[in-house]
């Protein structure tokens, strides 16, 4: 066992998102992701089979739907169920947006 933080080893790349699996098992996968200024391409939608609860420990971000936005800043959190087609339109380009993602099943 080893204590981690999940503010370690922050990755500020304007070229790239960072993906870090904290934890990979079974039925849940939890992950930080790191933006900074991405955003999902155009026409490009999620929709996986798992379930995704995300939750926005720092910056700003703008999650789409299909028929509507939701900006979110820290503290925010949704469940998003299996799936339903989603995309990031905004993270700030002026802070780095910090996500924890839980998916589950």
């Amino acid at each position: 066992m080893q204590k981690k933080h999940i503010y370690e080893n922050i990755l500020v790349d304007k070229s790239k998102e960072e993906f870090l699996d904290l934890l990979n098992h079974d039925n849940i996968r939890i992950e930080r992701i790191v933006s900074n200024g991405q955003k999902s391409e155009k026409d490009f939608w999620y929709e996986q089979e798992e379930n995704e609860f995300v939750l926005l420990l720092k910056g700003s971000a703008i999650l789409e739907f299909e028929n509507k936005e939701m900006p979110l800043i820290e503290g925010d959190f949704v469940d998003i169920k299996a799936f339903t087609k989603h995309r990031v339109k905004y993270t700030s380009e002026d802070e780095t947006t910090i996500w924890l993602a839980i998916f589950y099943k």
